[in-house]
C-alpha cells in the first residue's frame, strides 16, 4: 500500500532518465562524427609537418628566432633582455601546447563519446526486444558497437600523434632555450637560465 507512491517516483525518474539519454542519442553521433573529421584534419596537418621536418623547415623555431631578432633590433642595448626573451620562450612553449592540446584532448573524449554511443542504443535496443521488435533491436546494437570501435580508434589514433608531436616539441623548445641563451651571451657574456618546458 505505501509502495505505490514510491514506484511511481521511481517509474517517473526511469522515464525521465531514458528520455535524457534518447535525446542525447543523436547529438552523441554527431559528436563522434566531428571527432572523426578532427582527426583527418590532425592528419593533415600532421602530414604536412612532418614533410616540413623533413626539408628541415621547423615553424616554432623559425617563428621564435624571427622574434628574437626583432627584439635584438628594436632595443639593442637596453636592459631586461633575458626577460623579454623568456617570455619569447615561454610564448613559443604555450602555441606549441596549445597546438598539442588539440590532439590530446581526443584521447579522452573518444573513449567517452564512444561508450555514450554504445550505452544508448544498447537501452533502446532492450526497449525494441521488450516489445519484440528484432530489426530495430539488431539496428541499434550494429550501431553501437560501431560507436565503440570508432571512438577507440580516435582516441588510439590521437594518443599516438601525440606522442610524436610531444617529442617534436621538446625538440623545438630546447632549440629556442638554446638560441635564447646564445643571443645573452652575445650581449654581456653572463651566464643566464632561459626555461622551457613542454
Amino acid at each position: 500500500m505505501f509502495n505505490l507512491p514510491t514506484d511511481a517516483a521511481v517509474h517517473s525518474i526511469e522515464t525521465l532518465l531514458y528520455s535524457i539519454s534518447t535525446v542525447l542519442y543523436l547529438p552523441v553521433l554527431l559528436g563522434i562524427a566531428a571527432l572523426v573529421l578532427h582527426m583527418l584534419v590532425c592528419f593533415g596537418t600532421f602530414g604536412a609537418e612532418w614533410l616540413e621536418r623533413r626539408r628541415g623547415v621547423r615553424v616554432l623555431v623559425a617563428t621564435a628566432k624571427q622574434e628574437m631578432a626583432a627584439v635584438l633590433t628594436a632595443q639593442e642595448g637596453e636592459p631586461g633582455l633575458d626577460a623579454r626573451l623568456e617570455r619569447l620562450v615561454q610564448r613559443a612553449d604555450a602555441n606549441g601546447v596549445r597546438r598539442l592540446d588539440a590532439v590530446r584532448f581526443v584521447v579522452r573524449v573518444g573513449p567517452a563519446l564512444g561508450l555514450m554511443g554504445t550505452l544508448i542504443p544498447m537501452g533502446i535496443s532492450l526497449a525494441g526486444l521488450a516489445q519484440g521488435n528484432l530489426p530495430k533491436m539488431a539496428e541499434s546494437m550494429t550501431t553501437a558497437f560501431t560507436a565503440t570501435v570508432v571512438g577507440l580508434a580516435c582516441s588510439v589514433s590521437a594518443y599516438v600523434l601525440s606522442l610524436v608531436r610531444e617529442h617534436w616539441l621538446r625538440t623545438d623548445l630546447t632549440e629556442i632555450a638554446y638560441v635564447a641563451e646564445s643571443h645573452l651571451a652575445a650581449q654581456d657574456h653572463k651566464p643566464h637560465l632561459v626555461r622551457a618546458g613542454a
